[in-house]
């Protein structure tokens, strides 16, 4: 038997940031964020040896080891590895061996919520293999603990969210982890009108997103003023940007988009850079209203929102640049798990 499963990668369009602890334990965070049809992949093989072997396709890395209670968490595809000991510690010992096999649409550090949404599809893989009775909020919240508090590495919520519900969603996040997801219902012409005014750029960079989320949760301990005010204008943000998508208000999501990226700015150093602010300028004079950062900032994709034919201009304006553009559809479904 195989069992697979693939999760969406997710862009945030509102919020971002306002889901990392200790903001939304304080004040409470709000995010607004869209699955897209770029996706993180897992299968797993049972063998008849008594092996356990680790593919990530997308990496070229490969680990293997006898089948144990605990794998070593060493740098080498430590996510896999990191649900495996989950699994073995809350479900007990596997019946077998197997090669679990991983590929991500985008590379580590691009913003688009890669590492969560691998965990999540990984463990949906072993949730589909030993008929795990999780629903969606379980899910989450399991790759959530397992990548966050488990292993220790530094983050907000959305992304287990994203990826395991799909669609656009507005969620809430509270003190406790306390996660409500609450789905929009987009008139699909203005989804459609959304999507291509959305251009979608690969800087040809990646960053390490835990070094600046550190920082941003900092300054939270700080009482950074200038942080938490900035933390404050991106939650009311992720409000603007619902009520533009529901109302059909599609091209307020321009400058919407520049609000955001005018605060983000200030919530952490390093979320920016005078390249990434170059980029956006040069978008910002051949038509768009404006853009983002995804993900923590740094590196990774940026978007951009050009109305009525801009996107062509604002195309041309930067293939000077090293980076590309990804085609991508927004998508409702989020984790799909099968057996063949």
């Amino acid at each position: 038997m195989i069992y697979r499963s693939k999760a969406p990668l997710r862009i945030g369009l509102a919020g971002g940031g306002t889901d990392v602890s200790p903001y939304c334990d304080l004040y409470g965070g709000a995010i607004l964020n869209a699955s897209i049809s770029l996706y993180a992949y897992a299968s797993i093989e049972l063998l008849s040896e008594n092996t356990i072997i680790i593919e990530a396709k997308d990496r070229n890395e490969t680990v293997t080891y006898l089948k144990t209670e605990s794998l070593p968490i060493d740098g080498k595809l430590d996510l896999a590895k990191g649900v495996y000991n989950h699994i073995v510690r809350e479900y007990g010992n596997l019946s077998s061996g197997f090669r679990l096999t991983t590929f991500v649409d985008a590379p580590a550090g691009s913003g688009l919520g890669t590492s969560s949404t691998l965990m999540v599809a990984i463990l949906g893989a072993f949730a589909e293999w030993l008929q795990l009775p999780l629903g969606e909020y379980d899910m989450a919240h399991k790759a959530y603990q397992i990548e966050r508090v488990e292993m220790a590495m530094a983050g907000g919520k959305q992304d287990q969210y994203a990826a395991t519900f799909g669609g656009v969603n507005f969620m809430e996040f509270y003190e406790g982890d306390r996660v409500i997801v609450n789905p929009l219902r987009v008139k699909s012409k203005n989804l459609c009108e959304l999507e291509n005014n959305l251009l979608l750029y690969f800087t040809a960079t990646s960053r390490l997103s835990s070094t600046i989320i550190e920082a941003q949760s900092q300054n939270v301990l700080d009482k950074n003023q200038q942080s938490i005010e900035a933390m404050h204008q991106l939650k009311e943000q992720a409000r603007m940007m619902k009520e533009a998508l529901l109302k059909g208000k599609i091209d307020d999501i321009g400058a919407i988009l520049d609000f955001g990226f005018r605060y983000k700015k200030q919530m952490a150093k390093g979320i920016s850079n005078t390249s990434m602010d170059e980029l956006y300028e040069t978008a910002l004079k051949a038509g768009a209203t404006g853009g983002k950062i995804t993900g923590a900032g740094g590196g990774g994709f940026m978007m951009f929102y050009c109305p009525g034919n801009t996107n062509y201009r604002v195309k041309e304006a930067l293939s000077k640049y090293a980076g590309d553009f990804r085609s991508f559809q927004f998508t409702e479904q989020g984790l799909f798990t099968w057996s063949i």
